[in-house]
C-alpha cells in the first residue's frame, strides 16, 4: 500500500500531523499499535489546552483529535511495526500483517517516565499519582503533595508545585540532592518545601483518589506512612525509539535530533512530540510539532516531487 505520509504513533503529536497532512490532500495514515491518544488518555483533567474554558479528560480531547483527522480522510492502522526502512527517497514501514511504503514518514513515538514499580502507582495514575506538574499542579491548589526523585527535573516542578500546593514533599533515597545547586538553594529557601532523606516509597494507598504513601529508610529500615493528597513522580523519563535504527541521529538520553522543522537527520523523515529532544513536553507543544512535521513534509514532497513519483512507480 503506497501512501505520501505515515505518521508512526497516534499521540497528540501523530494526530495533529495527521489533521495538517490529510487536510493538506496528502494520501495519509497513521499506525497506533495500542489505544489512540497515548498517554494523556490516563489524565482525569486536562485545564491547560487552549480552547476549553472548562477541563476536560485526555481521552475526550484526543478523541476529538481522532474524529478531526478521520474526518479530513487520514487512515488508522491498528498494526504493530516490525521494521522501518530508511534507504532511498520512499520508506518502507513493516507490520505484521504487510508493507507499507511512503513518501515521508513522521515518527510519534513518544516517550514513557520511568515508573517506580509500586504497589498503588499504576491504579492510582491520574488519580493523585501524576508525572507531569505543569499538566497537573494547579488541581493541588492549597493541598499538600509529595515529590519523589532528587534530581533537576523532581526539584524545578517541586518548585513550581509550590505556586499551588500547600506544602510539597520531597522524597529522596539520598542524603542528598543531585539537582544543580542553584536549583537546590532555590528549594531549601522555599518555605513550602520540605525534604525526607535516605527514603524511598514502597507502596502507594488510596482507594478512589492517593490518599498516603508508605515509606521506608534505606538506612534505619524503618516504615512510616505519609498522609498526601498526590504525588509526583520523577525518576526518569525514556524515550520510545526501540523501532528507530542507528543511522536516526539521537542525543544521549536516546531523544531524536531535529531541526526547527522537525526534520531528522535523515531526508524525508521528520519527528514530533516527546520522541524529539525538546525542552517542554506537553499536549501543546506535542500538537505544535505535528503541525509543523506535517507542513515540512508536504513542502519536501512538493520539492522532490518528479523523483519521488519515479520512485514509488517502482
Amino acid at each position: 500500500m503506497k501512501y505520501d505520509v505515515l505518521i508512526i504513533g497516534a499521540g497528540p503529536a501523530g494526530l495533529s500531523a495527521a489533521i495538517y497532512s490529510a487536510r493538506g490532500g496528502l494520501k495519509t495514515a497513521i499506525f497506533e499499535k495500542a489505544m489512540v491518544g497515548g498517554q494523556i488518555n490516563v489524565t482525569d483533567e486536562v485545564e491547560n489546552y487552549p480552547g476549553f474554558e472548562e477541563p476536560l479528560s485526555g481521552f475526550e480531547l484526543t478523541a476529538k483529535m481522532h474524529a478531526q483527522a478521520e474526518r479530513f480522510g487520514a487512515r488508522f492502522i491498528e498494526e504493530e511495526i516490525t521494521a522501518m526502512g530508511m534507504e532511498g527517497l520512499c520508506k518502507v514501514i513493516e507490520t505484521d500483517s504487510g508493507k507499507y511504503r511512503a513518501k515521508s514518514v513522521i515518527i510519534c513515538t513518544g516517550a514513557h517516565p520511568r515508573r517506580l514499580n509500586i504497589p498503588g502507582e499504576e491504579r492510582l495514575t491520574g488519580r493523585g499519582v501524576s508525572y507531569c506538574a505543569t499538566c497537573d499542579g494547579a488541581l493541588y491548589r492549597d493541598k499538600v503533595v509529595a515529590v519523589v526523585g532528587g534530581g533537576d527535573s523532581a526539584i524545578e516542578e517541586g518548585i513550581f508545585l509550590s505556586r499551588f500546593a500547600r506544602k510539597v514533599i520531597v522524597i529522596h533515597r539520598r542524603d542528598e540532592l543531585r539537582a544543580q545547586k542553584i536549583i537546590q538553594d532555590r528549594a531549601f529557601k522555599n518555605p513550602k518545601m520540605e525534604f525526607i532523606w535516605d527514603t524511598v516509597v514502597q507502596e502507594i494507598h488510596g482507594e478512589e483518589r492517593v490518599g498516603q504513601l508508605e515509606l521506608v529508610n534505606r538506612k534505619s529500615k524503618e516504615i512510616s506512612m505519609l498522609p498526601v493528597d498526590g504525588v509526583f513522580i520523577y525518576v526518569g523519563i525514556l524515550p520510545n525509539n526501540e523501532l528507530l535504527e542507528s543511522r536516526i541521529e539521537l542525543d544521549s538520553a536516546g531523544f531524536v535530533l531535529t531541526d526547527d522543522h522537525m526534520h531528522t537527520n535523515i531526508p524525508g523523515i521528520y519527528a514530533a512530540g516527546d520522541i524529539r529532544h525538546t525542552v517542554l513536553r506537553q499536549v501543546v507543544t506535542a500538537t505544535s510539532d505535528g503541525a509543523v512535521a506535517a507542513w515540512s513534509a508536504e513542502k519536501w514532497i512538493i520539492e522532490n516531487y518528479d523523483a519521488l513519483e519515479v520512485e514509488s512507480a517502482k
